[in-house]
C-alpha cells in the first residue's frame, strides 16, 4: 500500500511526462509529425470535444532571464480536444495556424495515457526529439562557423 507522499510523487512524475510529451509534440515541425503518424496507423475512434480554433495568447518574456516579468507581445496558436472511446482525453496546444497539428497533438496525448503509450513513444516521440536534436545541432554548428573571437591588445607603453 502506498501512502499519500508517494502517490503525490507518482502524480507529479506523470505530470511531469506528460508535459515533456506535449511540450515535445507543440515544438515539433508539422510535416514530420504528420509523416510519423501517418506511418503509426489510422486514428483511433475518438469524439472531438473542442474542434481546432486558433486564438492568441500573450507570450511573456524576463529582462536578462531572471527579472521582473513583462508582456512580450502577443502569439497565435491553435487549440484542439479530444476524448477516446475509451475515455482519455487528449489536448493539442500548438504556435500558429495549424488546425491539423493540433488535432494530431491532441489524438497523441490522448493515446499517450493508454497501453498504447510505449508503442507510440518508440514511433513518434523518440523520432521526433531525435530529428529535433539533430536539427538544433546542426543550428549549433553553423552558429559557431560564424563565431568571431575579439581580443585587445595591449601597446606596451609605460607612463
Amino acid at each position: 500500500m502506498t501512502g499519500p507522499a508517494e502517490r503525490d510523487a507518482e502524480t507529479g512524475a506523470a505530470i511531469e511526462r506528460r508535459r515533456a510529451w506535449l511540450s515535445l509534440l507543440a515544438k515539433a515541425p508539422a510535416a514530420s509529425l504528420a509523416r510519423l503518424w501517418a506511418e503509426a496507423g489510422p486514428a483511433p475512434a475518438h469524439e472531438v470535444l473542442r474542434r481546432p480554433e486558433i486564438g492568441a495568447v500573450m507570450a511573456r518574456g524576463r529582462a536578462g532571464g531572471s527579472g521582473a516579468a513583462f508582456n512580450l507581445g502577443e502569439i497565435t496558436v491553435t487549440r484542439a480536444a479530444v476524448r477516446l472511446e475509451t475515455g482519455e482525453e487528449g489536448h493539442g496546444y500548438v504556435q500558429g495556424r495549424d488546425k491539423a497539428k493540433a488535432l494530431t497533438a491532441a489524438l497523441i496525448d490522448a493515446l499517450m495515457q493508454t497501453g498504447a503509450a510505449p508503442r507510440l513513444r518508440a514511433a513518434l516521440l523518440d523520432p521526433l526529439a531525435a530529428e529535433m536534436a539533430a536539427a538544433a545541432e546542426a543550428r549549433a554548428r553553423k552558429a559557431a562557423a560564424t563565431k568571431v573571437e575579439f581580443f585587445t591588445m595591449v601597446r606596451g607603453e609605460s607612463e
